[in-house]
């Protein structure tokens, strides 16, 4: 055998410990590169089974049981999925956890940027950025830290929204949630259009409860983005603002700035500075700070001073959060948030982002949290320094609960918290619609209507093909037809959802409307008003027909079916097979109330690549959310329409 041309990743999924051996420790090969899909060498020796080599490699050599391939796929998954016991069981003694104990990354999938959390006893609070979206800045709750269900959103009121005239990537940056004297209060900054001569300005809410209802908005007029509130141990309470960390003093209600701004700190890594929060611990107000920019170069540094209008030295061990291996899936770390666990152990959760293909996050930025550890010197490091973790022990491994896809056969299991909130499959929004669901920008009252129906489906009432979807949404909507196209900032009644996964199934039945020319209706990929796609049923040139169409900028490329729908047809099921960035656009015709199968799914087109509904496909204004699925009306201004969509499932693969 030529050894010479035998590359480690080879023998070791041969099980040629030997080989492997003599590799490591006499031929020039380095265990820091890597195969396709970004594995190490500890990824082969899982697939062998070989316990001797994988140890050796694990405690001599130093690779990472826990490190994700491209798919985050760790050499424990490969070991536990096959059935390796005693490398399992070596892994568990190992980390003192077994298999089952161990949590993901990211913790909150697709569009969940700029995360801040909260704890009061043993119920978690988080929120993230919403932009242009209503109703805006969800709020989401949990007990293990793990596991979080959206219970409610700031503003839900569409006369306070203030997001008409906003283009796509402004509207409400960065949300901070805090708990002061009883009240929950959450600031955010309102970026406007950049026609100024105002271009930020900051807003605080509160409530007694942390779903809401919250106050109107009021607003605090200092430039600056990211704020962050603070209440000091001596009454007084204070908002931070980029760039650096400026600090001013509020009043008692949270709601007026009482005192000029002052700088604290402008950071250590000296580029964009900003997400600034204030901690105080054993003496010290320990400052962090989002640093680098939101791309590769993100990070998270802290800073600290025994006073808090005091100088602050910058920590030794900054960044204490950045993402140094540019091959990861996992990117853009930074922007991170501190809490306390009710038994004294920290963590923070901090937004992230996943690229595939040639550099695009079409998930947009995401939420993920690692545990905090404080130093011998009294620095908090994340992580242990090492980035960004895939596969990490769960901060409650023995807690036992609910999530939003357990407990689905009954009301039984319903977990009522001391705010009364309830986790159930389908929850409302006092503006009418799922918590999962928003708008591009407010919708008048009766514009949107919800009329919920089952939490289950059954096949008998389903046109979906995989009636076990665990999203299915037996509900109806009814949409009134904007009067203006998707690509105009004037264009109403968009509904959407998150994309929540690289692959997933989305489908809506639509009862066949009256149409009348140039009006359309169907389901859609979003992205924005400057990219996304339609995919449905259009009034051209008198006849009723399918259409698609990509719109990326001002360039439309629209795609026409050549079958004209008659009047026989009582609706049709819109299909939308996604798989990263290609999606596969399919319908079925409904001529039969009652018959679920009386005609064949037909692929209408496949769109290959659907770069556009990333941040990174296009370059104009801000893009910062993540791409979206969901239902679309468009009337034009002479006649009215009214769009019926029910049977809604979004299953992610």
């Amino acid at each position: 055998m030529d050894v010479g041309k035998i590359t480690i990743y080879e023998a070791a999924q041969n099980g040629d410990f030997e080989l492997v051996k003599w590799i490591v420790e006499y031929s020039r090969a380095s265990l820091n590169e890597y195969a396709d899909g970004h594995r190490t060498a500890l990824h082969f020796a899982a697939m062998s089974g070989h316990l001797e080599m994988f140890r050796y490699l694990t405690d001599r050599c130093g690779l990472d049981p826990l490190m994700g391939d491209e798919n985050l796929i760790t050499p424990w998954d490969i070991v536990h999925e096959k059935n390796y016991k005693k490398i399992d069981d070596y892994l568990a003694d190992k980390y003192g956890h077994k298999y089952e104990d161990f949590y993901r990354n990211p913790i909150r999938t697709g569009f969940f940027p700029d995360p801040s959390i909260c704890r009061v006893g043993e119920d978690y609070y988080m929120v993230n950025s919403s932009f242009i979206f209503f109703p805006c800045i969800p709020i989401s709750h949990s007990r293990d830290l793990i596991h979080w269900e959206i219970i409610g959103h700031a503003i839900t009121d569409p006369k306070w929204a203030h997001l008409d005239e906003l283009q796509g990537g402004r509207g409400y940056w960065a949300p901070d949630i805090s708990y002061y004297k009883g009240r929950f209060y959450i600031a955010a900054t309102y970026r406007l259009n950049d026609t100024g001569p105002v271009f930020r300005r900051q807003i605080v809410v509160s409530s007694d409860k942390p779903q809401g209802p919250y106050t109107e908005p009021v607003f605090i007029d200092e430039d600056g983005i990211d704020p962050g509130l603070f209440n000091d141990e001596d009454g007084r309470r204070y908002m931070l603002l980029n760039r650096g960390a400026r600090i001013f003093e509020l009043d008692e209600t949270g709601t007026k700035k009482i005192s000029k701004p002052t700088l604290l700190y402008y950071g250590s890594n000296k580029r964009a500075p900003e997400g600034p929060h204030i901690y105080k611990k054993d003496g010290y107000y320990y400052l962090l700070q989002a640093e680098g920019g939101t791309g590769p170069g993100h990070r998270v540094t802290v800073s600290r001073s025994r006073e808090l209008m005091g100088i602050y030295e910058p920590c030794p061990y900054n960044p204490i959060m950045r993402q140094t291996d540019e091959g990861a899936t996992i990117q853009r770390c930074g922007h991170g948030d501190l809490v306390e666990t009710q038994d004294g152990r920290w963590f923070m959760v901090y937004l992230c982002g996943r690229k595939v293909g040639d550099g695009y996050s079409i998930l947009g930025r995401e939420t993920a949290i690692d545990p905090v550890t404080w130093t011998a010197d009294g620095w908090p490091i994340v992580n242990n320094l090492k980035g960004p973790s895939c596969m990490q022990v769960k901060p409650f491994p023995e807690s036992c609960t609910m999530s939003s896809k357990v407990c689905l056969d009954s009301d039984e299991g319903v977990e009522h918290s001391k705010w009364g909130i309830e986790n159930r499959i389908e929850k409302i929004s006092p503006c009418g619609i799922p918590f999962e669901y928003m708008t591009p920008r407010a919708f008048e009252h009766g514009d949107v209507t919800y009329i919920p129906g089952k939490l289950l489906c059954d096949e008998k009432n389903s046109f979906e093909q995989n009636s076990n979807s665990t999203d299915f949404n037996s509900g109806t909507f009814m949409i009134r037809g904007s009067k203006e196209p998707l690509h105009s900032i004037e264009s109403r009644n968009i509904v959407l959802r998150r994309q929540t996964n690289f692959s997933f199934v989305y489908s809506a039945y639509l009862e066949i409307p009256t149409l009348y020319e140039g009006q359309s209706v169907g389901i859609t990929g979003y992205y924005d008003e400057n990219t996304f796609f339609e995919f449905g049923l259009m009034r051209n040139d008198g006849k009723l027909i399918i259409y698609s169409n990509e719109h990326i900028g001002d360039v439309d490329s629209p795609i026409y079916g050549d079958e004209e729908i008659h009047e026989n047809v009582r609706g049709i099921v819109f299909y939308m097979d996604t798989d990263y960035l290609r999606r596969t656009l399919s319908y079925r015709i409904i001529t039969d109330e009652n018959a679920v199968d009386n005609s064949e799914i037909t692929i209408f087109t496949t769109l290959s690549n659907v770069y556009y509904l990333c941040d990174e496909g296009y370059h104009i204004g801000k893009r910062f959310t993540g791409a979206l699925v969901g239902m679309y009306a468009y009337a034009g201004l002479e006649k009215e329409l009214v769009a019926k969509f029910s049977n809604i499932t979004y299953h992610d693969i």
